[in-house]
C-alpha cells in the first residue's frame, strides 16, 4: 500500500483529483464527482472535527469486531459497498469547494506526518497503528479515485 504520509505520495493523489472535473462520471456506484469528493472529507473530519458524533460504547465495539479490519487492512474495497450512514452523501455539493476541502485534508495529513497519527485514537475504531491509519486513507481514497477513472 502507497504511504500517503510521503509527500511524492500526497502529490500523487492530488494530481489524480485535480484530473477530475464537475461533469466527470463514474465507473460504478450512484454518487456524483461532488458528492464522492464531500464522502472522502468525511474520514478526515473524523479526525478534525466535531462534525460527526462519537459512537457509543456498544456501537464502537461492534465496528472494532466487524468493520475495522476491512477497512485498516491492505485489501481493495470491493465495488458497490455498503456504506456508513454517517459517510452517506444524498445532497448536491459544489465541485471546487469539495475538491479543495479534500486536498486540505490531504495536505494536513501529510504534513503532520505518520508520527501524529501513530497510536492515535480512531473515531469509531480505537487506537490505530498509524500503517493501519495510512491504509483507512490511502484505500479510501484510491478506491473512489479509481471508481470516478483517475
Amino acid at each position: 500500500m502507497k504511504n500517503l504520509f510521503k509527500k511524492e505520495i500526497t502529490n500523487e493523489l492530488i494530481s489524480r483529483i485535480d484530473n477530475l472535473t464537475a461533469t466527470t462520471q463514474p465507473n460504478w456506484g450512484k454518487m456524483s464527482v461532488s458528492q464522492m469528493l464531500a464522502h472522502c472529507c468525511v474520514a478526515y473530519e473524523m479526525v478534525y472535527t466535531d462534525k460527526h458524533p462519537r459512537p457509543n460504547a456498544l456501537v464502537r465495539t461492534l465496528l472494532k469486531w466487524f468493520v475495522k479490519k476491512p477497512v485498516v487492512n491492505e485489501k481493495p474495497y470491493p465495488k458497490n459497498g455498503k456504506t456508513a450512514p454517517q459517510f452517506i452523501i444524498s445532497d448536491a455539493r459544489e465541485f471546487e469547494t469539495e475538491k479543495e476541502r479534500l486536498i486540505g485534508f490531504i495536505l494536513k495529513t501529510q504534513e503532520l506526518g505518520a508520527d501524529y497519527f501513530n497510536g492515535k485514537e480512531s473515531h469509531s475504531f480505537g487506537i490505530l497503528t498509524v500503517t493501519e491509519w495510512n491504509n483507512s486513507f490511502y484505500k479510501h481514497l484510491d478506491h473512489h479515485l479509481n471508481q470516478f477513472g483517475v
